[in-house]
């Protein structure tokens, strides 16, 4: 029994840690510093056009995958959305600097991806609504879904919409 505390709060814990992260980090792209016009500015000097709807793309799936994840209700879904953000984020801001986050590196947003993938595997503990409603979108199957289709969609989305930025551009 204590081993099943032990995992719930666990697993409640990491939950909270990145929920709310999320929810903030897309709350900033809204309501901080620049809005939504500051947002969309800095998306399209990375090369995603048209940066007003990535700005707002961003922001609403941060917003709700992290309200989802913290409440711990469609786990599966919702980190199957934090791995399409996290590989996004990787290969245009992130991109030819590094492991290290402190240089700009990828660092930081492969380690939310790959806990988002182990937390698709593990489900969301007896301490969520997923739980309480007798939900089952986790386990093995949902983590492979939230890596390859989260993968994968960031990929089409980079595809179909990211324009490479030219040197002179960005100045």
């Amino acid at each position: 029994m204590r081993l099943l505390m032990d995992l719930a709060l666990g697993l409640l814990l990491v939950r909270l840690a990145l929920g709310p992260m999320l929810v903030v980090h897309g709350a900033n792209k809204v309501f901080g510093p620049g809005g939504i016009a500051g947002t969309a500015g800095w998306f399209e000097s990375l090369g995603l056009r048209p940066g007003r709807l990535h700005a707002w793309l961003a922001a609403v799936t941060e917003m709700g995958a992290g309200v989802l994840l913290a409440l711990g209700l469609l786990t599966g879904p919702a980190c199957t959305a934090y791995v399409g953000l996290m590989t996004v984020a990787a290969l245009t801001d992130h991109r030819g600097k590094g492991y290290f986050v402190f240089k700009g590196g990828w660092e930081y947003v492969v380690l939310i991806a790959i806990a988002s993938v182990g937390l698709a595997s593990t489900g969301p503990g007896d301490w969520s609504l997923d739980h309480l409603i007798g939900l089952d979108v986790a386990g093995a199957p949902w983590a492979a879904v939230a890596a390859i289709v989260g993968v994968l969609s960031a990929l089409a989305l980079l595809a179909g919409f990211c324009r490479q930025v030219h040197e002179a551009e960005a100045r």
